[in-house]
Formats: structure tokens, sequence, C-alpha cells
């Protein structure tokens, strides 16, 4: 008899236990919680020839965006394509795709992988690494009409259905339409109050709109189901410190960054990701960190030469930077250097905006502002090519702003903080800015009354103070 998944389409595996382990590692997956890793290995154990498992192990490895995972998917592609298999036709595309990107073409990777969703719209692990790969890619559209192709074959009736309108709900934050991003990510919540990512595209809505308070409250209010022994909590925790930066309460910045954003010195680079951006943000301020740079600066360096993802190659360059390990920053200046002379996605990606932000970055750091400026200056508008997020790429116009005010560019930091406040004119911090760029081209009374409105924005986000369990 022929096995099909939950959601109709056929496996080539008979071994139906094989197949319901696949299952809770499919959901574990989509979920971010616990170990999905170690329900796959044990489906592969009852069937060591589980295509469709195979093809979840390297979807993984494609979603972790790093060199290091590659011989898991090196591993699962040969056995899919192996005759003796029988993997069917979606397993085998499956196993081409994952070949791309191990391969370094992101491009052709996920292409094939958008390739798979269009023909099999409920499958639901070619969906999810596809927008995990609009997001690595920085394709913001493809995040939201991915899911106009999909939802019309899918009700909530299939399972997983739930875990796509979370997906809808970032897609839609993350080009502008934050009404019906709310709205569709809070119905998500409705159906799964365990959805993480559901959770986290609205508290990208919130950020994305300046609304500090709500967004405190709204992490901490549904703390319980999206904290615990799930893979995104680090990130969404990062979140939750964005809004507390935003109201310059620093000392709950850290707090949170000691606690829950990097209470474990863990080599994973996306975890590694979100530590480098906070202390980042936090050193643009002038605040003091301590001595939290060296040691995530160490857990970078294993990675920090890979050349293989241009966005982790920048962040571990802020974390070698912040410690001054100036050597180690030379060399991943010139890995990057190399990277950009490759074939390939990341060479692109790498050339158009990495290694020029990565030099900006180790310039800042050198104290040479104007110099950072230069560098910065010609990939901020196209930073979306890089990947990441809207929230997590505004550390390029950040960086760029702050380099500004040290250099004593007046005008062009003038002209940064206006572009700031007048997207999210809620924020106590982009006022702030303003204020200073205005009191550096001497405008005193337009500096006072712009400091005036940062502590107004300030007070409306007081005080309904989130409570962190232990």
């Amino acid at each position: 008899m022929q096995l099909k998944d939950h959601r109709g389409l056929e496996v080539s595996t008979r071994n139906t236990r094989s197949l319901e382990r696949f299952e809770k590692a499919l959901d574990l997956t989509t979920s971010y919680f616990v170990d999905p890793l170690a329900e796959i290995n044990a489906a592969i154990a009852d069937d060591p020839d589980c295509a469709i498992a195979h093809c979840l192990r390297a979807g993984l490895a494609v979603m972790s965006s790093e060199r290091g995972a590659l011989p898991l998917i090196d591993e699962s592609v040969a056995v899919i394509e192996a005759p003796a298999t029988g993997a069917n036709d979606r397993e085998r595309r499956h196993a081409a795709a994952a070949r791309a990107w191990a391969q370094g073409d992101f491009a052709r990777g996920k292409q094939l992988y958008d390739a798979i969703v269009v023909d099999f719209p409920r499958d639901q692990l070619a969906v999810q690494i596809a927008h995990v790969g609009d997001f690595f890619l920085g394709q913001s559209t493809m995040l939201r009409d991915r899911m106009a192709q999909v939802l019309p074959h899918w009700d909530a009736s299939v399972p997983g259905y739930g875990y796509l309108l979370g997906m809808q709900a970032f897609g839609l934050e993350e080009t502008a339409l934050y009404e019906r991003a709310e709205d569709t990510g809070r119905r998500a919540l409705e159906l799964n109050p365990r959805d993480p990512w559901a959770v986290h595209a609205v508290a990208h809505v919130m950020e994305m709109q300046g609304r500090l308070r709500d967004g405190i409250d709204w992490l901490s209010s549904r703390q319980a189901d999206w904290s615990i022994d799930n893979g995104l909590a680090y990130h969404n925790w990062w979140h939750l410190a964005l809004h507390h930066l935003d109201l310059a309460e620093y000392d709950r910045v850290l707090e949170l960054y000691d606690t829950r954003i990097r209470p474990v010195q863990t080599p994973v680079a996306l975890e590694m990701l979100d530590a480098s951006a906070m202390l980042w943000r936090l050193t643009l301020r002038g605040v003091d960190v301590g001595a939290r740079w060296q040691p995530l600066a160490e857990a970078w360096a294993p990675i920090a030469n890979e050349g293989f993802y241009a966005f982790n190659d920048v962040h571990a360059t802020m974390a070698l930077v912040g410690s001054q390990q100036w050597s180690r920053v030379e060399d991943v200046l010139s890995s990057m250097e190399r990277a950009a002379g490759e074939s390939g996605t990341n060479a692109t990606m790498t050339r158009e905006v990495g290694l020029p932000l990565a030099r900006g970055i180790a310039a800042f750091g050198r104290g040479r502002y104007a110099e950072a400026v230069e560098h910065i200056t010609p990939a901020r508008a196209h930073a979306n090519r890089f990947g990441g997020s809207h929230a997590q790429r505004d550390i390029v116009h950040l960086t760029l702003l702050e380099s500004a005010m040290r250099a004593g560019n007046a005008p062009l930091a003038r002209a940064l903080a206006s572009e700031r406040t007048d997207v999210k004119r809620t924020s106590p911090f982009n006022w702030r800015m303003l204020g200073r760029a205005l009191e550096m081209q001497g405008l005193a009374q337009d500096a006072a009354k712009a400091r005036e409105t940062a502590d107004l924005r300030a007070a409306a986000q007081q005080p309904r103070r989130e409570k962190v369990a232990a």
C-alpha cells in the first residue's frame, strides 16, 4: 500500500513508524521546539532508506546557514538518490535543491524548492525551506507571495495550516502590510498558541510601528508559549530587548542579554547573530558592555573565516571588532575578499553588501568614522540583498548614522535621522538622534524640541512593565 503523509502527499517509505517520526520531526521543525534532528535520526533508524526523512534532515542543514552542516546534506542526498532507496520524484527534487544549496548556489537551490512548492503546495517542508530561503536571500516579496500561492490549497482541517498563517504574517510584515500581518498572526495563534514564528511576526509589526509598550506586553504575556525549550526563543528575547533599547533601558537590555539572549556560549550561528547585533547596537549608543564581547568573539572564531554566508561574516566582524581582535578582523576581511571573487550566490551578497559593511564596521571600531561612512553608504540602498529582516538590517542604517555623527558630518546625520523620525515617529531614540544632529548644526532651539519630543514619546510608552519568570 502506498503511504501518504498527513497532508495527502505520497512518500516512498513503507515503514509507518518511520513516517510518523518524520511527521513529529516536521512539526518540531516548523514550531522550532526541542530537537527535531533527534526525531529525524530515529525515523532514519527505523528505515535507513526513508527518503522523506532524509529530505527533512537535509532541509535542516540548509536552514542552519552554516558550512559545518553541509556533510548532513551530502549524506542525505546520497541516500535519496541511491537507486535502491526507491525515492519518488518529489523526494528526488528535494535532494536536487539541497545539493544546489550545499554547492553554494543558494539562488538555484531556492528556485528548486520554489518549484516543488508550486507543484506540491501542500509540501509543508518545501514551503518552510523556501520561506527561510527567502529570508536568507532578503527576498521580502516572496516571503509574502509564496503564502498567497499555497494557502488556497490549505484550510484549517489540514495539519500545519496555522504554521503557514504565521509565515504569511511575517511576509506581510516584511512588505509593510502591517494591519493584515498582525491580524493574520493573531489568527494563527488562535489555532495554535504555541507558534513562536507567529508570535515573532506580530512582534515584528510592533517593532516596525514603534509600538514599544505593546511589543513588550505582547511578548511578555505569551512568554510561556514561546520561551521554553524553543529554538527561536533567543530571537524573541532579542525582539523584547529591542523595545527596551529604544526606551534607553540599558540595564534591562543587558539583563536580557545575559539571561536570555546569550546565557550560554553556544557556537550556533543563528544565536550568535542576535548576540552580536545586540551588543553592537549598545556599543553604537556608547553603552559599556563590559567583557561580553570577548567570549562571543571566541565562539565566532572557528567559523569566522568560512566565507560561506555574508550575513554571518558581518556579524562575526562585529564581535571581533568589539573585542578589539584586529588580526582576526583582518583575517575575516581577507576571507570575505576571497569569497567576493568566487562564483555563487554568496559571492554576490559579499561583493554588494557584506564586504562594504564589514569594512565599515572595522573602520568604525578603529575610530575612522568618515571612512566608515564611505564604505557603508553605497551598500545601504540594497542591504536587503544579503538577507535578514528589516529589523535586523537596521544595523546598517544605525551604524551609518552613528558614523556620520562621530565624523562630524552634520548634514548627513540630520538627513539620516530625519528619515528615521519620518518612518517611526513614536521612537524616542530616533528623536534623540535628530536632536543630536540638529545640535551639530547649531540649531539649539530645534534640537531642544526634538529632545522634548523624545521625552514625550518615552513617557507615552510607560510604565506597564512585563513580568519575566526566573
